[in-house]
Parts: C-alpha cells; sequence; structure tokens
C-alpha cells in the first residue's frame, strides 16, 4: 500500500495518525503540505521524522492540485501497489485506512470508496452536503453512491494516468472523479467506516458557497444551457405550429435548431475536459441521441397533447422535464 495524505494547515492529529499508522506497517506515506506556511513547517518536519515523503506547495493551491501532486509522485516512482487517500483532520481511522488499503487488493479494477453512514451527531451542512451531492450525483449518472464526498478512496495504481487528467483543481476534483469513472472503465466497491466529526467538523477547510459551486458547476452549466436551449425550442415550437399547424413539423424544426445550439454549448462549456471527444465523433453520437429524443418528445407530446388534451405548451413542458435528467445522464455517459 501506499499512502497519500493531502494537508493544508494541520494540527497534531496529522502526527498522531502517522504514529498509529505506523504500528501497521511502513508503507510509503507521502504528505502534500498545500502551502500551509511557516506556522505549520514543524509539523511536516516531525512527519519527515517519522519516514514521511513530503511535497510542499508555495501557495495553496486546492485539495484536487494536491491530490494531483501526490500521484504525480507515485507514477514517476513505478509503483505497482495501490494508492489510498485519506485527510490529515483525524477524521479517518487507521483501521479503516487498513481496510480500504485490504479491500483494494481483493477487488482490482474498482476504485474503493470508504463510506459514511451519518447515523449519530452529524454537523448539519456536513448531512446535507452529502445529501444533495448523492442526490445530484444520483439523477446525473444513474449510479448510487453512499458518501459522495468520502476523502478516504482506494486506487489502482494502472489509474494513475487517468488521476491525473481528471480536471479540478479544488474539492471539486474528488466530484469530478466520480462522474468520470464510469465512462473510463472504472466501477465502484463502496466499504463502510466510522462516521468521525471532531469539534463539529471546524478543522475542515470546505466553503460552503465557493465550494459547493465548483462541485456542482457541471449540473448547473448543464442546467443552464438547458433551459436556453428550451426556450429557443419552445418558442419555434409555438411559432412554427402557428404558421403550419403541424405538430409533427413544429417538433422536427424546433428540435434541430435548439440542439445545434445545445451540442455547441455543452462542447464548448459543459462537457469541456481534458479527455475531449473529437467533432465528429461527438456530433454523431450527439445527433444521434437527438434523434432518440425527438422520437421520445414526440410520443410523449403526442400522449399528453393529443390523448390527455393538455394544452401544447404545458405538455412541453411536462416533456422537456421528463427528458432533461435521461439526456445529462446520456450526454455524460456516452457523447462527451
Amino acid at each position: 500500500m501506499n499512502l497519500l495524505i493531502p494537508s493544508y494547515e494541520p494540527d497534531e492529529r496529522l502526527i498522531i495518525l502517522i504514529k498509529q499508522l505506523r504500528e501497521h506497517g511502513t508503507f510509503p506515506i507521502v504528505i502534500v503540505d498545500d502551502g500551509s506556511g511557516p506556522a505549520y513547517r514543524h509539523l511536516f518536519s516531525s512527519a519527515r521524522e517519522l519516514g514521511c515523503t513530503i511535497i510542499t506547495h508555495t501557495s495553496n493551491q486546492g485539495k484536487g492540485h494536491a491530490l494531483k501532486s501526490g500521484f504525480h509522485y507515485f507514477k514517476n516512482k513505478g509503483i505497482t501497489d495501490g494508492i489510498v487517500c485519506a485527510d490529515s483532520d483525524g477524521q479517518h481511522l487507521p483501521r479503516d485506512i487498513m481496510k480500504i488499503a485490504a479491500s483494494l487488493q481483493e477487488h482490482t479494477q474498482h476504485i474503493v470508496l470508504g463510506c459514511r453512514h451519518f447515523t449519530g451527531k452529524v454537523p448539519l451542512r456536513s448531512r446535507f452536503g452529502n445529501t444533495a451531492t448523492r442526490l445530484v450525483y444520483t439523477l446525473a449518472t444513474g449510479h448510487k453512491v453512499v458518501d459522495t464526498q468520502t476523502g478516504l478512496r482506494g486506487y489502482s495504481a494502472d489509474m494513475l494516468d487517468w488521476l491525473c487528467r481528471v480536471p479540478g483543481e479544488r474539492f471539486e476534483y474528488e466530484m469530478n472523479l466520480l462522474l468520470e469513472a464510469p465512462a473510463a472503465g472504472y466501477t465502484f466497491h463502496q466499504v463502510s467506516i466510522d462516521t468521525v466529526y471532531l469539534n463539529h467538523n471546524q478543522s475542515s477547510h470546505f466553503r460552503p458557497i465557493a465550494d459547493s459551486t465548483r462541485i456542482y458547476a457541471p449540473f448547473l452549466k448543464f442546467s443552464a444551457n438547458s433551459i436556453t436551449s428550451a426556450a429557443i425550442d419552445y418558442l419555434l415550437l409555438a411559432l412554427i405550429h402557428l404558421f403550419s399547424s403541424s405538430l409533427l413539423l413544429a417538433v422536427l424544426g424546433a428540435r434541430l435548431a435548439s440542439s445545434i445550439f445545445n451540442y455547441s454549448m455543452n462542447k464548448r462549456f459543459v462537457f469541456a475536459t481534458e479527455r475531449k471527444s473529437a467533432i465528429h465523433t461527438s456530433m454523431t453520437k450527439y445527433f444521434t441521441l437527438v434523434l432518440l429524443i425527438i422520437v421520445l418528445n414526440y410520443g410523449l407530446m403526442y400522449f399528453f397533447n393529443e390523448r390527455l388534451g393538455i394544452q401544447l405548451l404545458v405538455a412541453k413542458l411536462l416533456t422537456e422535464g421528463t427528458l432533461f435528467l435521461f439526456s445529462y445522464w446520456a450526454q455524460r455517459k456516452f457523447v462527451y
């Protein structure tokens, strides 16, 4: 096992954790000092004396950047054993870290997640934050993860190239890993761990507004683009139907115009990652999806409008709401 600990302005709990882990063996421990500054230098010096390798950032770059620094280090070392990532604030117990390491050996090609179950006294922001991200993740991908915000994770050594490419420099990086993993061919193995919050999680450097915005950014950008595209589609549907009285022509014309706009914006701003697909490939997949959605769109519109007698524009809203999450999931998983 190789252990990676990103750390920003730690306290004595980091040293206590290292000493406890040393009771389990002399495996490599790499700690990334993410710009903590001179006031914390003695703690990292103590960690070095305990046999840890310290990577130092001159300024705070964010948790995602710190993890990537560690992954690059292990990649350059040519390691073959798995990597376990843990936090430095005492919330990950040594026995749980070792549990993840053992599970990683049994489940190759899996990302092993140490999942808390949020029972007992859990700070409100932590309970709410994990519930929200878990819901967004499930709706966006169709996969269920018990703890989307866990920092205790295990990765196989052959994932290092991919781990270094996933976008994100701060807390959004760990959410991006979960979003990118299925398309990269990695599945999850979830292991129950203890839920530990010390002093109401006051040691956390998570910024509720700024970091939550980063975490939800892909879904928020997709939502904004979808709303704009829907407005274009909605307006054109009404205009074409007004002048032609043909529901089929209205659906086809409105969808074609709005889908061209939607593809361009999604390709450039929403799903733009370091693993960009070629335009001809993504466009083919996208418009194949568009054809499928047109069929579903017309079928649902016909059902709501013709069969149930719901007014056309109301039927349009019901149809778009039904297809929204399916479209996001399909584009992230298959198109881009």
